[in-house]
């Protein structure tokens, strides 16, 4: 059995450990690099209405993973595929409440920079959400086969 098929396995578990550090940097990136010196209000509106979106998808995909919760993005042996909720229309909805957080700190203060930086996150979020999958579907199957079909990655499909 490959690596990919025992999600208990050293290496995997590494990863996804490299993966929640590297998010957590480049977050921070996006949070801390030099700010715009002057913003207008209409701006700190718009990123205020995101980033407090983000807060909440975040939220309640974390409520609705309940047992399933973990800080990495390796699966929990017999915690079930949630599809239902936020996550019958997104796969990775706390992916999403993350870039949505990131994205209204770039409108509301960023600088090119922090734009920039939040690109990099986008990229890194969308290459995290295929690894992800790659372990949800040898862990479900035709569940998670079925399910991907339907739903979005990290945007709905309409």
């Amino acid at each position: 059995m490959s690596d990919s098929g025992n999600m208990s396995t050293p290496r995997i578990q590494r990863t996804g450990w490299l993966l929640v550090a590297v998010q957590f940097v480049l977050f921070a990136a996006v949070l801390f690099l030099p700010r715009r010196a002057q913003t207008s209000e209409w701006l700190l509106i718009v990123g205020g209405v995101l980033a407090v979106a983000g807060v909440v998808v975040v939220g309640l995909a974390f409520v609705r993973l309940g047992g399933a919760l973990t800080p990495t993005p390796v699966p929990l042996p017999g915690a079930g595929l949630r599809t239902d909720g936020m996550y019958g229309r997104v796969r990775h909805p706390i992916y999403s409440g993350i870039l949505l957080i990131a994205l209204g700190i770039v409108a509301a203060i960023g600088s090119w920079w922090t734009l920039a930086w939040f690109v990099v996150l986008a990229v890194f979020f969308v290459s995290k959400s295929r690894w992800e999958d790659q372990l949800l579907a040898e862990s479900y199957g035709v569940q998670w086969q079925e399910w991907a079909a339907r739903t979005g990655g990290l945007f709905p499909r309409f």
